[in-house]
């Protein structure tokens, strides 16, 4: 049996999507899916859309701004192949994503 103490600290939750900007490396093969969410609040089901891709079985959320800097992106590098997102800031309102091309 394992101590509550130890259980709790390598909890990761199974249900909760992550963010492009986790990964390393991303591919631009990759097929974006439309997927949705349900959330109370203040004893109200709220449902949130959003688009993800999928990598090794997890979620992944791709924000449309990420969307918009990669379409910016292929029209100059069309056969670009993979990049990363770098996140900053911590809130809705200051969270900002850059797109950055990789080298194959």
């Amino acid at each position: 049996m394992a101590k509550l103490s130890e259980a709790a600290n390598s909890y990761e939750s199974t249900s909760k999507t992550k963010n492009i900007a986790d990964l390393d490396r991303v591919s631009t093969d990759l097929e974006l899916v439309n997927d949705s969410f349900e959330f109370e609040k203040n004893g109200e089901t709220k449902t949130v859309q959003q688009q993800i891709i999928e990598v090794d079985g997890e979620k992944f959320r791709v924000p449309v701004t990420v969307i918009q800097q990669l379409k910016v992106v292929l029209e100059d590098n069309p056969n670009l192949k993979n990049f990363k997102v770098k996140k900053s800031g911590t809130t809705k309102d200051d969270t900002r994503y850059q797109v950055i091309p990789l080298m194959d």
